[in-house]
C-alpha cells in the first residue's frame, strides 16, 4: 500500500517549486490538530520574509520523529538524496573539526526541511560567504524562574539604549517562549570571539543600568529572579531560533519579529504557526530594513577593554567548549567553595 503524500506549491526567486509532503496528516501539534502539511504551508506562506532572515546561513535543523512532545534530534549536514536546490558550506566547529553544514536559499528549501522533519529552525550569526565573521550581533534575554516576558520587556528596550550608544541598531523579536531575542546588524570585519566580547560589553551595561533586574551571572545559582543576558550564544556553533521559526511548544508559538514600538504591549502568546501568516500580510514584516545600515563593534570593544582594566575579565564558556584562554574555572562557585 502506498503511503500517504502529497505535494504543495512554493514561490520563490527562481519560480514555483513543486515540493513533496509525506505523511502529510501526521500531527505535530496534538493540542491543536496543527499537521505536517500546516506547517509546510506555513513556511511557504512567511518564505520570503523567512529567507530574508535566515537564508544564506550554516543552519541547524531540529528535527522529530514524531510530534512536538516526542523524540527530536539536530541536524547539520546535508542528507544523501536532498534535492538540487539545497546546498550546503564547510563550517568550522569549536573541536577545530570542520563539517558542511546546511544552507536554505530559498523558500522550497525551507518547506523541504518540514518534510524532512524539521520545525525548528537554527541560522548561524554568519553568512555561508564569510562563516567565520559574524554580520549579526545576538543577545537572548532569558527570564529566570520567578520572572517572565513582562520583566524582559524593560531589559530589552535598555539593552536597545545601550547598543545605540555604541552606534549600533536594535532589532527585536520574540523567542517564541518566555524571552526576547535582540539582534543588530554588524559589518562582518570581525570573528566570533571578538563579539562575544562586544556582548558580554553590552550586557556588562545593561547589568550596571539594571543591577537588580537583569544578570550576566552564567552559573543559575548566582542569577536570582532575574533576566539572564546569554552572552554565549555569540559563539562559533551557538544558535537561536530564527525569526519566523515554530518552536516544539503545545500552543505553536513562532520566534516573531516585533517593532520596538508594539513590545510595550506585546503578548508572545498571540504568535503562532496559525497567526503569523496573517500579520506578516495585513502588518508587514518589522525586518525589512535589516541589514541596511550594519554598524560595527568597536565601541563595544573598547567597552570590553575598559572592564578588562578593571578587573572584570573573561567569563566561562559552554561546557563543551575547549577551555579558553582567561576563562575562570568551569566550577560551580557552590562546589568550588566545598572544595576550599
Amino acid at each position: 500500500m502506498a503511503s500517504e503524500q502529497t505535494t504543495i506549491t512554493v514561490p520563490g526567486p527562481n519560480g514555483e517549486r513543486e515540493v513533496r509532503i509525506s505523511s502529510p496528516s501526521r500531527i505535530l501539534w496534538p493540542e491543536l490538530g496543527i499537521t505536517k502539511l500546516d506547517l509546510a504551508r506555513y513556511v511557504s506562506d512567511v518564505g520570503e520574509a523567512f529567507i530574508a532572515a535566515n537564508g544564506g546561513r550554516p543552519v541547524s535543523l531540529q528535527r522529530f520523529s514524531g510530534n512536538v512532545d516526542g523524540e527530536q534530534f539536530f541536524s547539520k549536514n546535508p542528507p544523501k538524496g536532498a534535492p538540487e536546490f539545497i546546498r550546503s558550506v564547510k563550517v568550522v566547529y569549536p573541536s577545530g573539526r570542520s563539517h558542511p553544514q546546511l544552507v536554505l536559499d530559498e523558500p522550497a528549501a525551507a518547506v523541504w526541511a518540514v518534510q524532512m522533519n524539521t520545525i525548528v529552525f537554527h541560522p548561524w550569526p554568519s553568512r555561508a560567504d564569510n562563516t567565520d565573521n559574524p554580520d549579526q550581533l545576538r543577545i537572548d534575554l532569558d527570564p529566570q524562574p520567578g520572572t517572565g516576558f513582562e520583566e524582559a520587556v524593560p531589559a530589552a528596550l535598555v539593552l536597545r539604549g545601550v547598543l545605540a550608544e555604541a552606534g549600533l541598531t536594535a532589532f527585536i523579536k520574540t523567542s517564541g517562549n518566555r524571552g526576547l531575542h535582540v539582534y543588530a546588524p554588524i559589518r562582518p570585519d570581525r570573528e566570533f570571539l571578538d563579539v562575544r566580547h562586544a556582548v558580554i560589553a553590552a550586557g556588562r551595561e545593561v547589568e550596571r543600568r539594571m543591577p537588580e533586574k537583569v544578570t550576566t551571572a552564567w552559573w543559575k545559582e548566582e542569577r536570582g529572579t532575574k533576566v539572564f543576558l546569554d552572552y554565549n550564544q555569540a559563539n562559533r556553533d551557538r544558535t537561536i531560533a530564527g525569526a519566523y521559526s515554530p518552536r516544539a511548544l503545545p500552543h505553536a508559538p513562532v520566534s516573531c519579529p516585533v517593532t520596538w514600538e508594539e513590545l510595550p504591549d506585546v503578548d508572545p502568546r498571540d504568535f503562532t504557526v496559525q497567526t503569523v501568516p496573517e500579520r506578516l500580510r495585513t502588518v508587514g514584516d518589522p525586518w525589512a530594513g535589516f541589514g541596511k545600515n550594519p554598524g560595527n563593534i568597536d565601541a563595544l570593544l573598547e567597552w570590553w577593554d575598559r572592564d578588562l582594566s578593571h578587573g572584570l575579565g573573561e567569563l566561562p564558556f559552554p561546557p563543551d567548549y575547549p577551555k579558553m584562554p582567561g576563562e575562570p574555572p568551569r566550577v560551580q562557585p557552590s562546589r568550588a567553595k566545598k572544595q576550599d
